[in-house]
């Protein structure tokens, strides 16, 4: 006779501590995704989107990395259930990276002359002083800045 698979997830030790904070996150993304894009640009619409992914990850990442507050375990596992973005993290383990803001802004095909997003370059490079990334609203992203 076959096993029988149950959708129930075993949390590892130490869930409790950041739970309150993951789901308070989600909701916010539940609540942006539905939020009504009525009079803003169509990149515009997904920038809260990213804004908020950015911010859980970032919150893994320092509970691990930064705080160590967390096991390996649980951080494993919050990567493993979607919670935060791996590759994202693992970019901000690299020298350069440390503050992307988001995986397409370092990606050349998806800007003009095969170059990184305009988010990417240093303030004091910049020839305008104020912009915003176009694929998630980044004002900088520069390690230099």
């Amino acid at each position: 006779m076959p096993k029988v698979k149950t959708n129930r997830v075993k949390y590892p030790e130490g869930w409790g501590l950041i739970e309150p904070t993951l789901r308070e996150l989600q909701a916010k993304m539940r609540e942006a995704e539905n939020d009504p894009h009525d009079g803003k640009r169509k990149c515009e619409t997904l920038w809260p989107i990213f804004k908020i992914a950015h911010q859980k990850s970032r919150y893994i990442f320092d509970l691990y990395h930064r705080r160590k507050e967390i096991s390996k375990e649980l951080y494993e596992f919050c990567l493993d259930q979607g919670y935060a973005d791996r590759n994202l993290i693992a970019k901000w383990k690299k020298p350069g990276y440390e503050r992307l803001c988001c995986l397409r802004c370092m990606q050349p095909r998806d800007h003009n002359f095969a170059t990184t997003c305009v988010c990417r370059v240093p303030k004091h490079l910049r020839e305008e002083k104020v912009i915003e990334c176009v694929h998630c609203g980044c004002k900088g992203c520069a390690s230099g800045d």
